[in-house]
């Protein structure tokens, strides 16, 4: 356990070298924030969001949760989507899970976890809408794995049911909706390979919000 005060001493430490590597770092970091990438992600303590892909504080957009959910009634969440989309101009929206997820776990017990029941509902639902295929998986880790990704995937078709994310890619073409999942094993991220174009035209048919846009354009 690190002591309190020494987090202290690891910020001074944490300027220097910056600012050793690059005079500039402060002055960088103080200017607005031209964020190309949104991560949504769990709220783990061992999925670091800049340090596992490589980035520097202002190349990333950090919302986390539990279980990385994206949740139409969290207004966190949405707020977080929202202003990433319209305002920071995010090229690409990442919702990155994690083997061995705590969240994902809790879902799968059937006990009774207080407050965290209607949050874990979603988790279970996600097994609801994919149970032949995880029934189907007679290793327990393998089936607690896929479901990981299957919620991964299921917020990924949150995000692009939102009318930002939308609205935003037929004005521009961004953002893009990516589904990761980091294995705390290896240390590596994996790409799901999220049809995002396909699952957009897919689920247009009841979650096109792009209707007043349109309307507009027309006049």
């Amino acid at each position: 356990m690190i002591p309190y005060e020494q987090l202290f001493e690891n910020n001074k430490k944490w300027v220097a070298d910056n600012v050793a590597k690059n005079a500039d770092f402060l002055e960088k970091l103080s200017r607005d924030q031209t964020p190309e990438y949104l991560y949504i992600g769990c709220s783990d303590s061992r999925v670091p969001a800049n340090d596992i892909m490589g980035l520097e504080p202002g190349e990333v957009f950090v919302h986390r949760n539990v279980a990385n959910l994206v949740v139409s009634i969290d207004m966190n969440v949405m707020s977080v989507i929202n202003y990433a989309v319209r305002h920071l101009k995010v090229k690409h929206v990442i919702v990155c899970g994690h083997y061995n997820c705590g969240g994902v776990k809790a879902a799968m017990t059937p006990t009774d976890l207080g407050i965290l029941n209607p949050w874990l509902r979603n988790i279970r639902d996600v097994y609801r809408l994919h149970e032949d295929e995880l029934d189907a998986i007679t290793d327990e880790h393998a089936k607690y794995n896929r479901l990981v990704e299957l919620n991964v995937y299921e917020q990924c078709l949150n995000v692009i049911k939102t009318a930002a994310v939308q609205e935003e890619y037929i004005e521009s073409g961004y953002p893009r909706v990516h589904a990761w999942v980091f294995d705390l094993k290896t240390g590596m991220l994996k790409d799901l390979n999220f049809d995002f174009e396909g699952s957009l035209k897919k689920i247009q048919k009841l979650y096109d919000l792009t209707g007043f846009m349109q309307a507009q354009k027309k006049k």
